[in-house]
């Protein structure tokens, strides 16, 4: 058997999870301890609101939840209700937790069986279960003490195969499938908890990575003077769809509030891991110029990607690097000015069309879509030739190209002297006037 525990800042988020996995069919409530009433009988306000009352007496445990996760070999998939509730009751009582009150789930969405045990650290006298070194002392003793007397397959027998339970990562979600509230929480729990951000852009740079967008709307708006911050769907192209919900009205509370009082601490959390992304970043860039986007491929390969933030004229202007293997974000300045969006400008190339592209602006797939004239899809084409941050050698030539180009195009073509005859005007013919002679 392997335990793990977890503490943290919120009861409802653990307690909701599971619920949650309850209303999926991947779980079932099999016991409810020191409650007053059976777990069959208990409804979901009551369970929780239980845990929130005996935290109330004691407001200054910040880490005030528990959440424990007992895990057995594949080999024990025979373990029956009864005999997994008398497992926690067992385990609880080894490590000091046999008056609390807590519930026990067996979950359903692993290929081995475990069980889930929700928490708190507060005791009803209002006093804190200390819980320091825990895991190595009293659980650990615990652990081998259930192993003998229900006959469990040993940790050490495992074969350091370590059966932890992680988040599941959430689906990217799409507006109109699912349910828009229940989708945008299973990905704020996902990446919240896990991913170390330091400022609202960075946690967006994860979350856009599931179509979801976190805003506190325009500076004149009611919710941004308030610091109020609310969540929505975002398509593809990263525009806004459906309504979007208040953080507060989400049962977690990810409100801007909440998100602050984390950024120190993943700021602390994640300095170690800087080097990582400065490294292979270094690494493509040391032998040739690549462009941002080559860049963006072969870092996505690493595990890391690579989120530009463009303006409305499609200027880069932010750069913001997602490390998934460290679970570490970070603003392009954060790791240094040469990794920011002017620096990675200048170190990389933009791409831009051929002059071959250019001869063959008729096609342009701008006129295409949006079905402008030939002389603004001429200008958008000569545009992309002349905006760049970094130019190399030869692009002022480039640019001359480009216009002569556009001066080519409005050219009438085929112009000719010619007109045929029935188009063309008789000329009237003026008459000589006889001017009187000076001499008569």
């Amino acid at each position: 058997m392997v335990a793990v525990i977890k503490t943290g800042h919120s009861i409802r988020r653990i307690f909701h999870y599971n619920e949650n996995k309850v209303l999926e069919n991947v779980a079932v409530l099999i016991g409810a301890e020191n409650y007053p009433l059976d777990a069959e009988k208990l409804s979901q306000k009551t369970k929780l609101s239980i845990l929130e009352r005996q935290l109330a007496l004691n407001a200054n445990v910040s880490r005030n939840s528990v959440h424990v996760s007992l895990n057995f070999d594949p080999s024990e998939n025979n373990l029956d209700q009864e005999k997994l509730v008398a497992i926690a009751n067992r385990y609880m009582q080894g490590i000091g937790f046999a008056n609390q009150p807590y519930l026990i789930y067996q979950h359903h969405d692993a290929g081995h069986p475990h069980i889930h045990i929700v928490s708190i650290k507060v005791k009803a006298d209002g006093k804190r279960i200390d819980m320091n070194n825990i895991g190595r002392n009293q659980s650990e003793a615990s652990r081998k003490a259930i192993e003998k007397e229900f006959n469990l397959v040993r940790a050490e027998d495992q074969k350091k195969q370590l059966y932890i339970v992680k988040p599941v990562s959430p689906e990217v979600v799409y507006y109109g499938k699912v349910q828009s509230k229940r989708a945008i929480q299973n990905v704020l729990d996902f990446v919240i908890g896990n991913y170390r951000y330091a400022s609202l852009p960075e946690l967006n740079a994860i979350l856009r990575q599931f179509n979801v967008q976190a805003e506190r709307g325009a500076e004149d708006s009611r919710t941004f003077q308030r610091n109020g911050l609310y969540y929505r769907i975002i398509d593809s192209h990263q525009n806004p769809i459906g309504i979007p919900i208040k953080a507060s009205s989400f049962y977690s509370k990810p409100t801007l509030q909440y998100l602050s009082n984390r950024y120190a601490e993943n700021d602390q959390k994640r300095q170690s891991f800087k080097q990582r992304v400065k490294n292979a970043i270094d690494l493509l860039l040391k032998e040739r110029r690549i462009s941002i986007q080559e860049l963006s491929t072969a870092l996505q390969k690493q595990g890391i990607t690579l989120c530009q933030r463009l303006s409305n004229k499609n200027e880069l202007y932010g750069i913001t690097y997602v490390d998934h293997t460290t679970k570490c974000v970070f603003n392009g300045s954060v790791l240094g000015k040469a990794y920011s969006a002017k620096g990675m400008q200048e170190r990389c190339f933009v791409q831009k069309i051929s002059e071959q592209d250019l001869l063959t602006i008729p096609s342009h797939p701008a006129q295409k879509e949006t079905g402008l004239p030939l002389l603004q899809t001429a200008e958008a084409a000569i545009a992309e030739v002349t905006i760049a941050t970094a130019k190399p050698e030869g692009a002022n030539m480039l640019e001359s190209f480009g216009k002569d180009i556009l001066e080519s195009l409005l050219q009438p073509a085929n112009a000719t002297d010619y007109v045929p005859g029935q188009f063309k005007k008789n000329k009237k013919k003026r008459k000589k006037r006889n001017k009187p002679n000076s001499n008569q």
